[in-house]
């Protein structure tokens, strides 16, 4: 096959753009191992493993890696997933090295570097986007890359920025986990979807006294009720007495007028003497113990 020839079907490829081609695909069109070796040798293409070629001698692109990795893994069982995953759809603002990839756990496959190889149990019936590069669906990707995280605090960064970022919704995110199994946090999970679904609607949910008790606060009034310039406010939590407030932010405390809703009352409270604590539902999760000593500091300076 003449050199011309060889270029034009290599860059007619659907990953030319990315800048590499697999060597299956450049056998179905007539390149051979020897015409990729004769590129090769010229320097005009680089191999990267066994199954991809770089269509430049320079480095691989994000999309270039990540074809590397699919191909790489064994391009008819992996697909991109976690956080990977999102960041094909388009997650923004999340820094990432390594490539992660998931397969089913009976599948043998080779570690590849740069690669993060999960094995899944099974695949679910439409968990895999059906065109363009290999990977799951975003709530998918959000979930696994939550179970995978190396804390509460990176795993409920997943799943924050995912639903925030509209590459999913609390509701897909709730439906899904039904299908899939966890190893790790299972029930953190658990508790972060019925947070970003809309937080609790009752404190009792949370169990705010709870936290009071274990570590001898007096326990609040729950959803205290005071008079303000716009009619009646109801408070999350409020301690008679002490001049104190804890107003807990779900994320419907994001929405809308609700920040606008949120700093009136919040300015109707502090008017009227009492203080006020802010604190996110989702913080509140995550960083209880930083919080509670808050509190404490609170209740303790109102003596």
């Amino acid at each position: 096959m003449f050199r011309q020839q060889r270029v034009q079907l290599a860059h007619s490829a659907p990953t030319a753009g990315a800048g590499v081609v697999s060597r299956d695909w450049l056998q179905t069109v007539g390149i051979g191992f020897d015409d990729v070796r004769t590129e090769a040798r010229s320097g005009r293409w680089v191999t990267h493993g066994l199954q991809t070629v770089g269509l430049h001698t320079g480095p691989l692109g994000l999309e270039g890696q990540r074809w590397r990795a699919i191909w790489e893994t064994g391009a008819k069982v992996a697909v991109l997933d976690g956080v990977t995953a999102l960041q094909a759809a388009g997650l923004q603002g999340y820094a990432e090295q390594i490539l992660h990839v998931s397969v089913v756990h009976t599948c043998a496959v080779k570690k590849v570097s740069g690669v993060r190889l999960h094995k899944v149990i099974r695949r679910v019936e439409g968990e895999v986007v059906p065109a363009g590069i290999p990977r799951t669906r975003p709530p998918v990707a959000a979930l696994r890359g939550a179970y995978w995280a190396v804390s509460d605090r990176q795993a409920a960064l997943i799943l924050l920025m995912a639903v925030q970022q509209r590459l999913t919704t609390a509701e897909d995110l709730a439906t899904w986990s039904g299908h899939l199994q966890g190893r790790k946090r299972r029930r953190f999970i658990k508790l972060m979807l019925s947070d970003i679904a809309g937080g609790v609607q009752s404190l009792g949910e949370l169990d705010f006294a709870r936290m009071c008790r274990v570590r001898g606060l007096p326990e609040p009034t729950r959803q205290a009720i005071m008079r303000g310039p716009r009619g009646r406010i109801y408070l999350d939590v409020r301690w008679d007495g002490y001049g104190l407030v804890v107003e807990i932010d779900g994320a419907q405390h994001r929405e809308g007028l609700a920040v606008t809703d949120d700093n009136l009352r919040r300015n109707a409270v502090s008017l009227g003497r009492d203080r006020v604590l802010r604190m996110d539902l989702i913080g509140l999760r995550l960083y209880e113990d930083a919080f509670m000593e808050q509190v404490a500091h609170g209740l303790r300076g109102s003596r």
